[in-house]
Protein backbone atom coordinates (compact mmCIF):
# COMPACT_ATOMS: atom_id res chain seq x y z
CA UNK A 1 0.00 0.00 0.00
CA UNK A 2 1.37 3.80 -0.79
CA UNK A 3 1.37 6.32 1.97
CA UNK A 4 -0.70 9.05 0.74
CA UNK A 5 1.66 12.47 0.20
CA UNK A 6 0.90 15.49 1.73
CA UNK A 7 2.18 18.62 0.68
CA UNK A 8 3.08 21.34 3.71
CA UNK A 9 3.70 24.88 2.49
CA UNK A 10 4.16 27.36 5.79
CA UNK A 11 7.33 29.63 5.78
CA UNK A 12 7.85 28.52 9.80
CA UNK A 13 10.04 26.49 9.93
CA UNK A 14 9.15 25.24 13.40
CA UNK A 15 5.44 24.74 11.98
CA UNK A 16 6.98 23.01 8.64
CA UNK A 17 8.77 20.61 11.17
CA UNK A 18 5.65 19.81 13.88
CA UNK A 19 3.41 19.35 10.65
CA UNK A 20 6.27 17.07 8.86
CA UNK A 21 6.37 15.40 11.97
CA UNK A 22 2.49 14.80 12.47
CA UNK A 23 2.18 13.18 9.33
CA UNK A 24 4.82 11.30 9.27
CA UNK A 25 3.83 9.54 12.32
CA UNK A 26 0.67 9.17 10.98
CA UNK A 27 2.34 7.17 8.00
CA UNK A 28 2.12 9.80 5.54
CA UNK A 29 4.87 10.51 2.94
CA UNK A 30 5.49 14.67 3.50
CA UNK A 31 7.06 17.20 1.22
CA UNK A 32 7.88 21.20 2.61
CA UNK A 33 7.78 23.85 0.69
CA UNK A 34 8.61 27.69 2.27
CA UNK A 35 6.43 29.77 0.12
CA UNK A 36 3.93 29.63 -2.42
CA UNK A 37 5.89 29.86 -5.15
CA UNK A 38 8.11 26.87 -4.67
CA UNK A 39 4.59 24.98 -3.22
CA UNK A 40 3.21 25.22 -6.79
CA UNK A 41 6.53 23.97 -8.48
CA UNK A 42 6.56 20.80 -6.28
CA UNK A 43 2.66 20.54 -6.15
CA UNK A 44 3.27 20.57 -10.02
CA UNK A 45 5.85 17.99 -10.05
CA UNK A 46 4.42 15.39 -7.72
CA UNK A 47 1.05 13.53 -7.55
CA UNK A 48 -0.53 15.16 -3.66
CA UNK A 49 -3.39 13.60 -1.97
CA UNK A 50 -3.40 16.77 0.26
CA UNK A 51 -1.88 20.05 0.56
CA UNK A 52 -1.63 21.88 4.23
CA UNK A 53 -1.52 25.98 3.09
CA UNK A 54 -0.57 29.15 5.31
CA UNK A 55 -1.31 32.26 3.98
CA UNK A 56 0.78 34.24 5.78
CA UNK A 57 4.04 33.61 4.01
CA UNK A 58 6.57 36.23 2.14
CA UNK A 59 7.06 36.11 -1.98
CA UNK A 60 4.08 34.45 -3.36
CA UNK A 61 1.59 33.86 -0.53
CA UNK A 62 -0.93 31.45 0.24
CA UNK A 63 -3.63 32.91 -1.13
CA UNK A 64 -2.18 33.33 -4.66
CA UNK A 65 -0.82 29.66 -4.03
CA UNK A 66 -4.63 28.23 -3.72
CA UNK A 67 -5.78 30.49 -6.11
CA UNK A 68 -3.40 29.15 -8.43
CA UNK A 69 -4.06 25.31 -7.32
CA UNK A 70 -7.72 25.88 -7.80
CA UNK A 71 -7.26 27.10 -11.46
CA UNK A 72 -5.10 24.42 -12.68
CA UNK A 73 -7.35 21.58 -14.10
CA UNK A 74 -4.97 18.89 -12.42
CA UNK A 75 -3.97 20.67 -9.32
CA UNK A 76 -7.17 21.58 -8.34
CA UNK A 77 -8.58 18.29 -6.99
CA UNK A 78 -6.44 18.02 -4.38
CA UNK A 79 -7.91 18.94 -0.85
CA UNK A 80 -6.34 21.59 0.47
CA UNK A 81 -6.42 22.49 4.43
CA UNK A 82 -5.86 26.41 5.36
CA UNK A 83 -3.96 26.72 8.22
CA UNK A 84 -3.27 30.25 9.47
CA UNK A 85 -2.85 32.82 12.47
CA UNK A 86 -5.69 34.80 10.34
CA UNK A 87 -8.93 34.67 11.51
CA UNK A 88 -11.35 32.02 9.49
CA UNK A 89 -13.56 35.40 8.96
CA UNK A 90 -10.53 37.70 7.40
CA UNK A 91 -9.79 34.70 4.89
CA UNK A 92 -13.02 34.24 4.13
CA UNK A 93 -13.95 37.84 3.10
CA UNK A 94 -10.80 37.90 1.23
CA UNK A 95 -11.87 35.51 -0.83
CA UNK A 96 -15.42 36.53 -1.35
CA UNK A 97 -13.76 39.98 -3.00
CA UNK A 98 -11.10 38.12 -4.79
CA UNK A 99 -13.80 36.08 -6.62
CA UNK A 100 -16.23 39.50 -6.87
CA UNK A 101 -13.47 40.51 -9.36
CA UNK A 102 -13.46 36.82 -11.55
CA UNK A 103 -15.47 35.25 -13.92
CA UNK A 104 -14.59 31.65 -12.24
CA UNK A 105 -15.25 31.97 -8.55
CA UNK A 106 -12.59 30.30 -6.55
CA UNK A 107 -14.03 27.94 -4.21
CA UNK A 108 -13.90 27.64 -0.48
CA UNK A 109 -10.83 25.66 1.12
CA UNK A 110 -12.09 22.08 2.15
CA UNK A 111 -11.07 22.70 5.42
CA UNK A 112 -10.41 26.14 7.45
CA UNK A 113 -8.36 25.74 10.82
CA UNK A 114 -6.63 28.91 12.99
CA UNK A 115 -3.49 28.17 14.08
CA UNK A 116 -1.90 26.84 16.16
CA UNK A 117 -3.69 23.63 15.41
CA UNK A 118 -4.68 20.64 17.92
CA UNK A 119 -2.77 17.79 16.29
CA UNK A 120 -5.87 15.24 17.08
CA UNK A 121 -8.02 17.31 15.18
CA UNK A 122 -5.79 17.92 12.11
CA UNK A 123 -5.60 14.88 11.70
CA UNK A 124 -9.04 13.55 11.82
CA UNK A 125 -10.14 16.12 8.97
CA UNK A 126 -6.57 14.68 6.99
CA UNK A 127 -8.41 11.07 7.60
CA UNK A 128 -11.65 12.76 6.12
CA UNK A 129 -10.06 14.23 3.14
CA UNK A 130 -8.26 11.25 2.61
CA UNK A 131 -10.78 8.81 2.32
CA UNK A 132 -9.44 6.97 5.71
CA UNK A 133 -11.18 7.85 8.20
CA UNK A 134 -10.54 5.88 12.02
CA UNK A 135 -13.02 4.08 12.52
CA UNK A 136 -14.60 3.54 16.02
CA UNK A 137 -16.61 0.65 17.03
CA UNK A 138 -17.51 -2.68 15.33
CA UNK A 139 -17.35 -3.32 12.05
CA UNK A 140 -20.89 -3.82 10.21
CA UNK A 141 -21.09 -7.39 8.87
CA UNK A 142 -23.14 -7.51 5.15
CA UNK A 143 -25.81 -9.38 5.31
Amino acid sequence: MNKKKVLIVDDEMDMRIFLSTLFETSGREVVAAREGKEGIEKAGETAFDLIVLDVMMPGEGGVMMYRRLKTDEELKKIPVIILSAIAKKTFMHYLKMLNAQMTTPIPEPDVYMEKPPEADELIEVSRKLLGDEKRDGPEKSPE
